[in-house]
């Protein structure tokens, strides 16, 4: 018994040293792309890394050998590249093609800079990896619940910091000339491209990320209260309809008011539900990002609403009005003889059941 405790402790020592190595030469060959990256997007470098030697099981899963997909980036619609199918959460799915690892790695910065729900990661200290490891989890990232946890130990493991560091270094200045350049000079800045330094001070200062206002750590009250009051004004006047924040129920069913630029896988993770159910229950297609905000139905629409009938408003739609009422659209189309792509008229009454069941006028202004 001792003899094959002894074996299979070898053995597992040998596996766990096989894989260091691999994870070792992995941050040998892609540490430099990754630093690069961060000061081209502000992207930390160790997040980089680490995402890539988990998503990649350090550059040696199928997928990185036929697509060069460190990653695990899907197609997506806009996506007109290259593309292999491989399985991930369903069977089949599909996934991007990259000439090199480099691409990969510049796409994977493009893919979250150009996605509305992960702007807020571009508002977080570039040093702060566990609060990007967590933010990316926040996000819909990945499905494990435990991916910002296996990030952190992958960072620590390999001391990843050390590349944001790195990257944060300022470059090495041209010879001095005869011209002095004051202390608070922006030219003692080292920042990413994609940073532009807006206001300046000896001990604060303001960039912009992403064309978005973001105050720096440092930055007094006082400062902060003014760019959101400023950025509060470019908000459209129209007024938002008054929801919960959290879960409530309309017309018998739970409902929340997602947010624009909300991830729909990241909802079905954090309710317990599966994407293509979010997308079954709210009768929407080939949608990964909220547009606007809008109700998000948890559990299928009744057949008939809670009342009678619905007195359309301006810029309302059949599917809008399905939503507010809680009722599926087919329903609605159905009790009022519309066609999908019909657009209600401005104080029509809307049917909300079957016309034998209501003593409403239809459609009458």
């Amino acid at each position: 018994m001792k003899k094959i405790f002894t074996i299979t402790f070898t053995f597992c020592s040998l596996w766990a040293n096989a894989q260091r190595d691999k994870a070792e030469l992995y941050i040998q060959q892609y540490s430099e792309i990754a630093v690069q990256e961060m000061i081209r997007t502000g992207i930390p470098a160790a997040i980089k890394l680490a995402q890539g030697i988990l998503e990649s099981q350090s550059g040696e899963s199928n997928l990185v050998k036929k697509s060069n997909n460190h990653f695990g980036i899907k197609c997506k619609p806009e996506w007109t590249g290259d593309r292999t199918y491989h399985d991930d959460d369903e069977k089949g799915e599909c996934f991007r093609v990259y000439p090199n690892a480099e691409a990969s790695y510049r796409d994977h910065s493009d893919f979250l800079r150009s996605r509305a729900h992960y702007n807020f990661l571009f508002s977080l200290n570039s040093a702060d990896y566990e609060a990007w490891a967590y933010g990316l989890k926040k996000a819909g990232y990945a499905t494990s619940p435990t991916y910002p946890q296996k990030l952190i130990k992958v960072i620590k493991d390999f001391n990843l910091d050390r590349f944001n560091t790195l990257a944060a270094e300022p470059k090495s200045t041209p010879e001095k000339t005869n011209s002095t350049v004051p202390a608070n000079s922006s030219n003692n800045l080292s920042v990413p491209n994609n940073i532009k330094q807006s206001t300046l001070t000896t001990s604060t200062s303001v960039v912009s990320v992403e064309n978005k206002n973001i105050p720096a750590e440092d930055l007094s009250k006082d400062v902060e209260t003014d760019l959101q009051s400023s950025k509060n004004e470019t908000i459209d006047s129209k007024k938002k309809p008054s929801y919960p924040s959290s879960v409530f129920t309309i017309n018998q069913t739970k409902v929340i008011y997602a947010n624009e630029g909300m991830s729909l896988l990241a909802l079905a993770n954090e309710y317990g539900i599966t994407l293509s159910k979010i997308m079954e229950y709210n009768e929407l297609h080939n949608i990964d990002i909220l547009e606007q905000d809008q109700l998000i139905f948890l559990e299928k629409k009744q057949k008939k609403g809670a009342t009678d009938y619905h007195i359309v408003k301006e810029g309302e739609s059949f599917y809008s009005i399905a939503q507010q009422e809680g009722v599926r659209l087919e329903n609605v189309l159905q009790y009022n003889s519309f066609a999908a792509n019909s657009t209600p008229t401005i104080g029509n009454k809307i049917l909300l059941k079957p016309i034998s069941n209501t003593l409403a006028t239809p459609n009458k202004k």
